[in-house]
């Protein structure tokens, strides 16, 4: 058995429903797993990058970009399945078919394309000298802050989740953060023994939230244009 350092997966099942083909459609001239594709490469940390993927288009794909795909991923990649599942599945086939053993497991989803090889490589930094075993990417709250969130009856009448929270002026407030999609981390035995992400020790890591976006819908897709359009005219 070879072990080496860090190894990219890149999760990308076919099947999207809410937008067809999510991880190949065109995304400024390029199929949309490109880009994650590229910041792996350019960042010059991964020992290997891996395509995970049921769909033989996406595997071409990822081949077109200089990327093996040694397998199709061969269980979870239905919509029950956890990404992380799909991720094991990758990891548990990289060993039964190529004798190969990582340290450092990334797993960046493939609908980031506004992550880049900086935020790969500031991620690594930071999980390398924290002492955890797991590392999730966040971004801050910022305009959209969860602790004004209610919910509507059939009325329109609000129920507060936080009440609390309209008691204090939001500069009274700390700052919130969700998690992202787009640099996870765990060291491979661990993610092996807890089969998840959210295992202990654990820490967050904080991106900005242009770089953090993931895309899941329609709305996401047409926000993350405007935001690389407005980028790439600076």
């Amino acid at each position: 058995m070879v072990k080496k350092n860090n190894i990219a997966i890149i999760p990308a099942r076919g099947g999207s429903k809410r937008i067809p083909q999510k991880n190949i459609i065109d995304f400024f001239g390029k199929p949309m797993i490109a880009w994650t594709i590229e910041a792996a490469q350019q960042s010059g940390i991964f020992d290997r990058i891996l395509v995970s993927t049921d769909d033989e288009e996406i595997a071409q794909v990822a081949r077109s970009f200089g990327i093996e795909v040694p397998f199709l991923r061969d269980k979870h990649y239905d919509d029950d399945a956890p990404v992380s599942d799909g991720t094991i599945t990758a990891l548990e086939q990289l060993k039964e078919q190529l004798g190969e053993e990582y340290h450092n497991i990334f797993q960046l989803m493939p609908n980031c394309p506004l992550r880049k090889k900086e935020q790969i490589i500031d991620a690594y930094n930071h999980f390398s000298g924290s002492g955890a075993l797991f590392q999730i990417s966040c971004f801050k709250f910022g305009w959209m802050n969860p602790r004004w969130a209610v919910e509507l009856d059939e009325k329109l009448q609000p129920r507060f989740i936080f009440p609390e929270a309209f008691e204090k002026r939001s500069q009274d407030m700390g700052p919130l953060y969700c998690p992202s999609g787009a640099i996870w981390i765990a060291r491979e035995s661990a993610l092996m023994s807890f089969g998840s992400f959210y295992g202990k020790p654990l820490t967050f890591y904080p991106i900005d939230w242009k770089n953090a976006i993931d895309i899941d819908d329609l709305d996401d897709l047409e926000m993350t244009k405007v935001l690389f359009s407005v980028k790439a005219d600076k």
